[in-house]
């Protein structure tokens, strides 16, 4: 059995005052109200490297560091998550697979980063993943990107539904102001429709309306 740990740091890559922003973010987020942060985290086991994911254009994005001293970030602290039963042979059996399955170029900062690297590594170790606190501002992104994608959809779907109930409307028109002569069936409401479709949408959205009283 071997000890798991996970080792966290403050996002601290950019200039100076990002990381100044990064750390004060961190120290409201996670310090004060414990909700979370913006940090990179690495698992060590077996030895005294951690092993971590990031970005590269060609080649596996997994790469390892002395443990808790990686100098592109501003080290925080460490977790012991826990005992894994695997020999060191089958630990690095893991991290060959891995290596193979994570490729620099399909990081992603909400969907598929460090952190996200860091659980699975402890699934296939067999102890808990990390707290939810260490990621969370990547899950916060990603369902706001889901949000975003739903919020396109609908607004298509309404534009849908707003133009069928114009197409109704101006059919049911077209046939009261003919006196009820022609068929609403038979109206050219296809022909007739696209020429005012623009202006009387226009004029729906632009136009003051008043309530009646």
């Amino acid at each position: 059995m071997a000890k798991v740990t996970l080792h966290v740091y403050d996002l601290t890559n950019g200039s100076e005052k990002t990381n100044s922003t990064v750390v004060h973010i961190n120290k409201i987020f996670k310090n004060g109200i414990g909700l979370g942060g913006i940090f990179h985290s690495a698992v060590q086991v077996y030895g005294d490297e951690e092993w971590s994911f990031g970005f590269c254009e060609e080649g596996t994005g997994v790469f390892s560091s002395p443990s808790g001293k990686n100098t592109m970030f501003t080290y925080r602290k460490s977790l012991v998550l826990g005992k894994t039963n695997y020999n060191i042979f089958k630990v690095n059996q893991i991290l060959r697979e891995l290596s193979r399955e994570w490729p620099g170029n399909s990081y992603d900062l909400f969907s598929k980063n460090c952190n996200h690297f860091c659980d699975e590594f402890c699934r296939r170790l067999g102890v808990p993943k990390p707290p939810g606190w260490v990621n969370r501002f990547a899950n916060v992104g990603d369902i706001a990107k889901e949000m975003a994608a739903n919020t396109v959809s609908r607004f298509r779907q309404a534009k849908t539904e707003i133009v069928s109930a114009c197409k109704a409307a101006y059919r049911f028109l077209f046939c009261v102001t003919n006196n009820g002569k022609a068929d609403m069936d038979d109206s050219p409401i296809e022909e007739e429709f696209p020429r005012v479709q623009h202006a009387w949408l226009k004029n729906l959205i632009t136009n003051e309306v008043n309530p009646c009283h």
